[in-house]
């Protein structure tokens, strides 16, 4: 949530970096609605003075024998028109709460107009792997394997999902280790989270109301604040773990990652080159958070950069990393850069990680603060977030990649440990 002293202060710059977005902000409306409330909570305070002035009066007039009655009708009015404008000003915050919810984030001012198109590759790691083989899709080569069972999922549970079995799930299950090992060598703090949140997560996130359609909902009430929902990842529930108190200061930055598997109800359009596991509505991702000071949060959106992109090398896989565009960055966040690793079969780049800084746009819609020891006074802290990874992508990336031409894969070195020194998956 934007701040609304900072769109008072500057509205052109604002207006100008929303536009980057592809948005187009109406502020003045929203300001008048908030001057509005000022003038009537300028309003409570006249009457409630008025009040006291004439309640002071009851002792004299009391002590004189002089009848009060007139004076405490003047105070049942005065207390009329104080809930009345109480209620007025209650219903006209709530009204620029609302506007300002719906509202995305600022973009940093590096950040270039523009959607896909104007996403700028800022490193290549790796070259584009060659084989003198006829090239095979991770689909043909799971299902000759028997790693991935595409027919059951959808068996089980329709379009959209499909199920481990054997090397497949012992190869998944490693890269989850591999990356939580990393993780924890790191000094981030290990989370396992509820899967079930309620509204005020999605809400906190940034993710609500925009794309509360593309979540699973468990509950029926019609109000859907009172639902609780199937997170579609961990940063849902990590960013509002410290919602509504103060961190100390001295904590910061704080580092958490979490394991959990991802729900999404809308995994989008399905064209020919994502079929299989590029595209689902569930699948596994380590996610990590970070809360940091204001003044450090850009080392910090660099720190979570290279640890991406560091599981990313030790994996051996072909990658970029791109930045994103202002029309690119979801709604939530100020700026992001994506991983993009090269599936060969399709010959093109897919998203593994996106690495993005809030700023403090999340923790104003949660409310979580630090204390600041320059003032003294409560601050809101910064939000990060970025794939750690998420496999439904590494996976297919992973199989084609280190293909053989006998259609074994080559298990990569740093997984081996993990899946007991394994080395080659092949038909058993």
């Amino acid at each position: 949530m934007l701040d609304l002293k900072l769109i008072r202060e500057n509205k052109e710059k604002v207006t100008e970096l929303l536009a980057r977005k592809g948005y187009t902000a109406d502020f003045d409306s929203i300001i008048a609605i908030d001057d509005k409330r000022k003038k009537v909570i300028g309003e409570v305070e006249q009457y409630k003075a008025q009040r006291n002035k004439v309640s002071a009066q009851i002792p004299a007039l009391k002590k004189a024998g002089e009848p009060v009655e007139h004076i405490f009708a003047e105070m049942r009015t005065l207390g009329d028109k104080i809930a009345e404008c109480d209620a007025l000003a209650k219903e006209l915050e709530e009204q620029v709460f609302n506007a300002l919810a719906v509202i995305p984030n600022i973009p940093d001012e590096d950040l270039v107009a523009g959607e896909k198109e104007a996403n700028e590759v800022v490193k290549v790691v790796g070259s584009k792997p060659e084989f003198d083989f006829p090239l095979q899709n991770h689909v043909d080569l799971c299902t000759k394997l028997g790693i991935i069972d595409y027919e059951r999922g959808t068996k089980l549970s329709g379009g959209g999902y499909w199920l481990y079995r054997g090397d497949g799930a012992r190869l998944e299950w490693a890269l989850l280790n591999f990356f939580i090992s990393e993780h924890l060598k790191d000094g981030f703090e290990f989370i396992l989270p509820p899967h079930q949140l309620g509204y005020n997560c999605g809400f906190g996130a940034g993710q609500f109301p925009k794309f509360s359609d593309e979540v699973y909902w468990l509950d029926c009430d019609e109000d859907r604040k009172k639902n609780r929902f199937m997170l579609p990842t961990a940063e849902t529930a990590l960013v509002n773990l410290y919602a509504g108190e103060i961190v100390d200061e001295a904590k910061l930055p704080m580092k958490f990652f979490a394991y959990t598997p991802c729900y999404r109800k809308e995994a989008g359009s399905y064209r020919a080159e994502e079929r299989g596991m590029i595209r689902g509505h569930q699948f596994n991702k380590v996610e990590m958070v970070e809360y940091a000071h204001p003044d450090h949060s850009k080392e910090a959106f660099e720190e979570l950069v290279n640890k991406a992109c560091s599981l990313m090398e030790k994996l051996g896989l072909h990658f970029r990393l791109s930045k994103l565009a202002a029309g690119d960055c979801s709604a939530s966040m100020a700026r992001t850069y994506d991983i993009e690793v090269w599936i060969p079969s399709m010959g093109i780049y897919k998203e593994v990680s996106s690495v993005s800084n809030a700023n403090d746009y999340q923790a104003r819609r949660n409310n979580t603060k630090f204390r600041d020891s320059k003032t003294g006074k409560p601050a809101f802290l910064h939000t990060l977030n970025g794939s750690g990874l998420a496999t439904s992508r590494v996976f297919p990336a992973l199989i084609e990649q280190y293909q053989n031409a006998d259609g074994s894969i080559t298990v990569p070195e740093v997984l081996r440990p993990f899946m007991g020194g394994q080395e080659v998956i092949k038909l058993k």
